[in-house]
């Protein structure tokens, strides 16, 4: 089986201690080697899904009997759009758990293949009662984006609609709770809403999980300048500046040369003839040969 590389400073022990739980029932090398490859998944997900994808599908080789390698699994292709494979993952992590924790991802997957009636159907199943208050909260988000797939933009306001929304106190799913409101009012064009809700949202989103502030912005009328594009055109203006203010200094350099030469030949003495005989000899010189 061909192995990806993972860095020495990956030890495994930074796995949860449930995952790590379930991997003691595989050989002690084994098991250590199939976590390194899921901290690798959690790791890269974000920032590199391609690369978190093809660690998953190692772990997936090495152990793919225990439901914590099926999750990670799940949501590698779920990050790369893979929805089908993702919900194939996330089914059987659920037989063999029996948890209904994977009930909203697994609806999205059914938008994301283009199916929303079957994720609504999903978020009116007895599973959405046992999930958590933020698993809740996550059906709801996901019902909502399943009924603007189908073009009903006041329904997916009104879905949003929840104490859960209307509670000034900050969760770890408020910021997106509120973002998504406000971006389903601006779709329906109640931008005045819209903007409230955006302004909620930034207040709400301390780690930057939304760019709520980006949109906030594009409402206010605030345009963006990439400085780093910026500084480069500054830095070609002035480079060509540059190169013309050099180019004047060298011809005002010249200038000044040829103007000392003309100066130095013009203060040269002439020469003072005291020979006689070179007189003659010039004389001889200009004139006419027979």
């Amino acid at each position: 089986m061909k192995r990806l590389p993972i860095p020495d400073d990956v030890t495994g022990e930074e796995i949860d201690a449930d995952v790590r739980q379930e991997l003691l029932s595989l050989p002690k090398g084994l098991a250590e080697d199939v976590s390194r490859n899921l901290v690798m998944v959690a790791r890269l997900i974000d920032e590199d899904p391609e690369g978190a994808y093809a660690y998953s599908k190692i772990a997936l080789r090495l152990a793919s009997r225990v439901a914590a390698v099926r999750e990670a699994a799940g949501f590698a292709a779920y990050a790369n759009q893979k929805y089908s494979e993702a919900l194939a993952e996330f089914r059987a992590a659920r037989r063999m758990t029996g948890n209904v924790d994977l009930w909203p991802v697994m609806a999205d997957c059914e938008r994301g293949l283009g199916r929303p009636e079957k994720a609504l159907d999903m978020a009116g199943a007895p599973e959405v009662h046992k999930l958590d208050k933020a698993g809740q909260v996550e059906m709801r988000l996901v019902a909502a984006g399943a009924r603007r797939d189908m073009g009903q933009l006041d329904a997916a306001i009104v879905t949003l609609q929840s104490p859960e929304l209307a509670s000034n106190s900050v969760q770890p799913w408020t910021a997106r709770l509120r973002y998504a409101y406000a971006d389903a009012l601006l779709a329906a064009g109640r931008e005045n809403e819209a903007r409230e809700w955006f302004a909620k949202a930034v207040e709400s989103d301390k780690d930057g999980s939304t760019d709520a502030s980006d949109r906030l912005a594009e409402l206010d009328g605030v345009e963006f300048v990439d400085a780093l594009v910026e500084d480069e055109d500054d830095d070609e203006v002035v480079t060509a500046a540059d190169a013309k203010a050099d180019t004047k200094a060298d011809t005002e350099i010249e200038i000044e040369d040829d103007g000392e030469d003309d100066v130095v030949e013009a203060e040269a003495p002439k020469p003072v003839v005291e020979d006689e005989d070179d007189e003659d000899d010039d004389e001889d010189e200009d004139a006419p040969r027979g």
